[in-house]
């Protein structure tokens, strides 16, 4: 009895999170259900990126870990370059960084180097180890950097990878990181769908909710999301002494499209981060 009291008193804790109950947390953040043609723009991403890791074949699948996904797709621009380490998003749980190599094409145009970090997703590794796993990709950047002739490393990432860019700023080897579209405060996200295969206690979501950064980091995030992936965003900038920038137009896939154009917003910021 005392047992099923207790798990009854934990649902009614976690019921109601930023005055929204379960069924309204799983909407706040249920990005593919509120973009209606997101499995087409996945689509297009899928064979948009097989093109260009087509063009690349000797950088793909480089092993940074001992795991099936410790793998870094690097696409050369120039040697003595900056590399941008791109970490890709599906709620830590899903998707992989061969859908995202269609971002690379932005940086590609101006002498950017890009390398995309896979990692191990959840339920197959808790988040302490999928921020160790990034930790441990941009160690290997560091180490490896005279091989892939780069000069250093800006760290960037969407959705979840937004997260995982926050949460990889104070490594030594990152001069300033671009978050797009990402999520910053995990207790929302311990109470609704998400964890279901996260398995995040208040602990782990609070060792796992980033702070503040003294090196540049710019927030971004689509004028048409959800609006919590807007305060989430706006809050974090706000955290870090800034503000977000919200781009016009474009929702929680599409934002991705101003950092796969060579004139995009988000290639623009990435191009400040390589010349500061």
């Amino acid at each position: 009895r005392r047992a099923v009291r207790a798990r009854n008193a934990h649902f009614i804790q976690g019921l109601m999170v930023r005055g929204m109950d379960r069924a309204a947390l799983d909407a706040a953040y249920n990005n593919a259900a509120a973009v209606k043609d997101s499995a087409q723009i996945v689509a297009q991403w899928e064979t948009r990126s097989a093109r260009l890791r087509a063009a690349h074949p000797q950088g793909m699948d480089l092993r940074y870990g001992p795991d099936e996904r410790n793998r870094i797709d690097f696409f050369a621009a120039r040697r003595d370059a900056p590399v941008l380490a791109f970490i890709h998003g599906g709620y830590w749980q899903n998707r992989a960084k061969e859908l995202f190599a269609f971002v690379a094409e932005g940086p590609l145009a101006w002498g950017v180097n890009v390398a995309l970090i896979g990692y191990t997703l959840a339920p197959h590794k808790r988040l302490d180890g999928i921020v160790a796993e990034i930790r441990a990709a941009l160690d290997w950047l560091q180490s490896s950097m005279k091989m892939l002739g780069g000069s250093r490393v800006i760290v960037s990432g969407w959705s979840a990878g937004g997260h995982l860019t926050a949460m990889s700023m104070s490594h030594p080897a990152v001069t300033g990181g671009l978050a797009i579209s990402g999520i910053y405060d995990l207790e929302p996200i311990r109470h609704c769908y998400v964890n279901d295969k996260l398995g995040l206690d208040e602990a782990e979501a609070k060792r796992n909710s980033p702070g503040r950064t003294d090196k540049p980091l710019y927030v971004v995030y689509g004028a048409d999301e959800l609006p919590e992936l807007c305060r989430q965003s706006e809050d974090y900038a706000q955290l870090n002494g800034g503000k977000a920038a919200a781009l016009p137009r474009r929702n929680h896939f599409t934002v991705l499209e101003d950092l796969a154009s060579p004139h995009g917003g988000l290639t623009a910021l990435v191009r400040k981060l390589s010349n500061s």
